[in-house]
Parts: structure tokens; C-alpha cells; sequence
């Protein structure tokens, strides 16, 4: 089953699940046991040889799922192993009822102890939901540890445990699942920044409310559409030609650097561009010919040709393997009074941190660490709240702004989109110079700004996705994705 598109904060689904319940004349307990179900159906699809369930509940609404989940799994002749954090008489509402059910029906609570019963082979989270202020107690850090620890699986219900589902930071400690069931509506802080060592696969249970939900709540973030590509490049008719594909200029490429220009050009042309043009640092010029003959290449010490380039694009990028001495500051100073649409990344980041102006007309796509020196901040900052962060680089800079990392973010100041795609392999040397190459070689076909980063973002990391799944994660460098880009804008 797809992932809903759509994303809310925990505070929307906190209250707006009381709204849809009672919109549909639901009792709370009700949803609580179709939460169970849920978790428990997930759980044995995914794990249906397994005999022996730790389920660890908590004192909230989660903990009270997982009395219900350990109830489902003990009727079908699962062994259960119930460990309740905390003194179970002191559960409330929901969860109490589902407890004493629990007891009823024969369970026993136990008190979690340091170790794993020896034959357990399914530990279900119930320990810790959205309502966790600051990082979790030590006695509590102790418990995910042991878990995380002992190799078992684990699926957690709603978010993980000690994860903060609003901003996908770690709370001191969290629990590494290999599946989480995110409830009623899909939690903004699951798909992004350290989720994604937490999170494992993420599974979606609206228990009927989703409909309803979806209509009273605004989503705060979505995922960019997986077909999207195919629906903003359409075919291209029997009488194009190169001069209404886009004229594109890459400046980039300084002594030693040349190759973050190769790749973006390489990039750019697989991609799609009509017309692509580089002005590189000499030593470079002939290098750039040879590995990309399409390219017109030049020198950036011509004046008259870098004259002539800047007048003749229709669109430019900046940054790849630019450097930061005087000749790189003079060429930011030049573009930066152009008007056309423009990409900056890498080094031209560097510059444009010393001397902050506001664009509409650019996409700037930052790692966390030029995010920080953007916003004069730690990279510490940037990764506890990305959402925040992104914001504030569209706040300060304007345009697009494309913040990556795990779960890469892309904000035209109204609306923020999230990647789902991509893999651990993509951390290595140049992927950012292929990104480049992609996102400007799609605004120079006539892309807005907003989808040109968009869709270069998602074919970039599906590029990463195809090469990874037929020869694995590690390994995978930047040149790796050239060949996947052609066949990806051409679907």
C-alpha cells in the first residue's frame, strides 16, 4: 500500500483525531482498539513465523495499543511477554480500560528488567507517543538501549520511542524499528534529518478517520509526487530542436576542482539540456571537453566570452568546484547582478554566507553545514529542527531553497516538500555537482523554479535508488547516477 502524500505535525493529529472521532461518532476506546489491530496485523504480516512478543507499553495512549496488540497476538497463540514502564494502576483514560482488558483475559505485567527474555524474536514499542517534552530519563535511555542492543526486531507503534515526530530529531535516546505504524495522520518529523536511522519502514493506519482528518486538517509538509517527473516533462515534439531546450551556462570547475564541473556537466546534458555552455578555470578547459564534448567550454579569464556567456543564457549555475579565492569572488560578484534564474551550490554558498542578499529568482541548495554557515548558526541547529531551518534560509534568501540530507526538504516559502527517495550510498564527493547539473538543466526546458528543484531533487536520489539496488549502497559515487538520469526523464 502507498504512503499518504501528506504529512502534520503531532499537535494536528493530537487534536484533530478527537475531532474526526467525534465527527464520525466514535469512541476514543473504539479507535484505540482499531489502532491495536493495526499494529498487530503489520507486525504479523511482516514477521508471521514468529512465536514470542516482547510488547513494551508505556503510560500513555501508545502504552494502551500495546495492550491491545499483545492481546490480539496472545488470542492467535503468540507467547506474550508484557513489560509495563512504570506502575500500571496509574494508567488513565484509554489506555486503563486496556489494561484491565489485558488482565482479564488472562495477561500478566511484568516490570522491564536489563535483559531480553532469550526466545523473544518481536519486540512491539508502545513505550513512548508524541507527547514527550525534552529528552527522555535515563532509566528510560537505559530500556531503548537494551532493545536496540539485542538485534531483535522491532515495531513501533505510531513513532518510535524517544524520536521526535515533529521535528525527526533524537531525544537523548531512541528506538532503531524496523517497521513503525504511523497513525491517523503521517508525522512530519518520521521522514527527515535522524528519522531516517529510526523509522525503518514507514506504514500508515488511518483507522478510518483519514478522510475526515484530512478534510478538518491543512498537511504541513508533502512528499514530492514519485511520477512527477513524467508529468512535467511530456514528450517532446517531431519539430524541436536544441534552441527550445534551454540554454544553459555551468561556471565552476577551478584549479584542481575540475571535476565537480565534469559532473555537472555531464548531469545537465543527460538531463535534457538543448544548449549547455561552461567557463571553467583554464587548466580545466580542455579536461571538460574531453569528458563532455557536448559542452561549449571556455575559459573564465575570456571577458569578452564570459561577457558573451552571461548574455546568451537563458539560465546559469554557480558553485561547483568554483573555489574561494579572489577570481571566484569576482565571478559571484558578476552573476549576482543577473536577473535570469540561477542555482547556486557549493562554494558560491560560501560567498554568498559573507554577503546575504534576497532573490527571488535562485535556488540555493545547502547541506546542513552551509545551511549553518548561511544562517550563522551550528550545524547542531540545522539538524534539530530542519523544518525551522529551511524557513529561515527562504526568509533570508528568498527563491527555493533545497536543504539535503536524509529526507532532502524543498521550500518556496509557502509550501515545503520532502524527498522519500534516495539511500545512504549518495554520501560521497560530487552527488551535490550532479544535483546541480540536474535542477538547472530542468529550468533551462522551461521548468518553474519551485518543480525544477523538485523533480531534480527526486530523479537525482531515484538515479541513486536504481544504481544502489543493482550494485548496492556502498560504493556508489557520483558518476554512478549519469547513466540513470537519461532513462529517468524519459519515462
Amino acid at each position: 500500500m502507498l504512503l499518504p502524500q501528506v504529512f502534520y505535525t503531532p499537535q494536528q493529529v493530537k487534536c484533530g483525531e478527537l475531532r474526526a472521532a467525534r465527527a464520525q461518532g466514535l469512541e476514543m476506546f473504539r479507535l484505540m482498539e482499531r489502532a491495536g489491530q493495526a499494529v498487530f496485523t503489520v507486525a504479523l504480516a511482516q514477521y508471521p513465523g514468529s512465536h514470542h512478543w516482547l510488547v513494551c507499553c508505556g503510560s500513555g495512549n501508545n502504552g494502551g495499543d500495546g495492550y491491545i496488540v499483545a492481546r490480539l497476538a496472545q488470542s492467535v497463540g503468540i507467547q506474550v511477554t508484557l513489560w509495563q514502564y512504570g506502575d500500571p494502576e496509574r494508567l488513565q483514560g484509554d489506555a486503563r480500560t486496556a489494561y484491565y482488558h489485558w488482565i482479564d483475559s488472562g495477561g500478566e505485567v511484568l516490570p522491564c528488567t536489563e535483559t531480553l527474555p532469550d526466545d523473544v524474536d518481536v519486540v512491539i514499542d508502545g513505550l513512548l507517543g508524541t507527547g514527550l517534552k525534552g529528552e527522555v530519563r535515563s532509566s528510560m535511555k537505559q530500556l531503548i538501549q537494551t532493545i536496540n542492543d539485542s538485534g531483535i526486531p522491532v515495531v513501533s507503534i505510531d513513532l518510535p520511542s524517544g524520536l521526535c515526530s515533529h521535528t525527526g530529531t533524537v531525544l537523548g535516546s531512541a528506538i532503531c524499528a524496523q517497521h513503525t505504524i504511523s497513525l491517523i495522520g503521517l508525522k512530519q518529523g518520521l521522514v527527515t534529518g535522524k528519522a531516517r536511522d529510526h523509522v525503518g519502514k514507514l506504514h500508515f493506519a488511518g483507522l478510518g478517520l483519514e478522510e475526515t482528518f484530512n478534510n478538518q486538517n491543512t498537511a504541513t509538509l508533502k512528499a514530492i509526487d514519485p511520477q512527477a517527473a513524467q508529468k512535467a516533462l511530456p514528450g517532446r515534439k517531431r519539430t524541436a530542436h536544441k534552441g527550445q531546450q534551454g540554454k544553459v551556462l555551468l561556471i565552476g570547475g577551478n584549479s584542481g576542482m575540475g571535476g565537480a564541473a565534469i559532473l555537472a556537466a555531464q548531469a545537465c546534458v543527460r538531463t535534457g539540456s538543448g544548449l549547455t555552455a561552461a567557463l571553467v578555470h583554464p587548466d580545466n578547459t580542455q579536461p571538460v571537453l574531453i569528458s563532455c564534448p557536448e559542452m561549449m567550454t571556455s575559459s573564465w579569464m575570456d571577458t569578452v566570452m564570459f561577457d558573451y556567456r552571461l548574455d546568451w543564457c537563458s539560465v546559469l549555475a554557480i558553485g561547483p568546484g568554483l573555489g574561494r579565492d579572489k577570481m571566484a569572488q569576482q565571478l559571484i560578484n558578476r552573476v549576482q547582478s543577473i536577473t535570469k534564474p540561477k542555482v547556486m551550490d557549493a562554494d558560491a554558498l560560501y560567498f554568498l554566507a559573507q554577503s546575504a542578499c534576497y532573490d527571488d529568482q535562485r535556488i540555493i541548495t545547502p547541506h546542513p553545514a552551509e545551511a549553518a554557515r548561511l544562517l550563522g548558526c551550528g550545524v547542531e541547529n540545522i539538524e534539530t529542527d530542519r523544518f525551522q531551518a529551511i524557513k529561515a534560509l527562504h526568509q533570508k534568501y528568498g527563491g527555493v531553497v533545497v536543504l539535503k540530507g536524509a529526507g532532502t526538504l524543498v521550500c518556496n516559502g509557502q509550501d515545503t516538500y520532502v524527498c522519500l527517495a534516495g539511500n545512504p550510498g549518495m554520501a560521497s564527493g560530487g552527488m551535490g555537482d550532479v544535483l546541480t547539473g540536474v535542477i538547472v538543466s530542468l529550468l533551462g526546458q522551461g521548468l518553474a523554479l519551485f518543480d525544477a528543484a523538485k523533480i531534480g531533487v527526486l530523479i537525482h536520489s531515484q538515479a541513486a535508488d536504481q544504481n544502489a539496488e543493482a550494485f548496492g549502497e556502498r560504493g556508489l559515487i557520483a558518476s554512478d547516477l549519469i547513466p540513470h538520469l537519461r532513462r529517468l526523464v524519459n519515462r
